[in-house]
């Protein structure tokens, strides 16, 4: 049987050079598509290195968030990003903070958790 996959399927940002996309691998006879890596930094000296497809200089972006601590990157280092985004970096748990409360957070633990013990018990 096939694997049918509902995903769109093509380079990701931050894939590797030279990894093949979904669709090379598939058709080995299919056209490369360009690719250019683009290093960021951000004022903690972190570099964060991704690879977006070589669109024209004028549509890679000038800044991007610091894949270790979250503070906006520049494509210098020392560089400052001109317009960072109007909110600041967030977690996934400080936006998951932001809808549940700890009561709520709570429940949704134990009642996890009991699902998860009645079907070990069911085993």
């Amino acid at each position: 049987m096939p694997h049918i996959s509902g995903g769109f399927r093509g380079t990701r940002a931050g894939a590797a050079v030279g990894a093949p996309t979904s669709v090379q691998s598939e058709n080995p006879d299919a056209e490369p598509v360009p690719r250019i890596r683009i290093s960021y930094w951000c004022n903690n000296g972190h570099e964060t290195a991704l690879v977006f497809a070589q669109l024209p200089h004028v549509q890679i972006p000038d800044g991007w968030d610091c894949m270790r601590c979250g503070m906006p990157a520049a494509r210098t280092p020392g560089g400052v990003v001109a317009d960072p985004p109007g909110e600041p970096f967030k977690s996934h748990l400080e936006y998951v903070k932001e809808r549940r409360s700890n009561a709520e957070a709570e429940q949704l633990l134990n009642n996890a958790l009991a699902k998860l013990r009645h079907s070990h018990q069911m085993d």
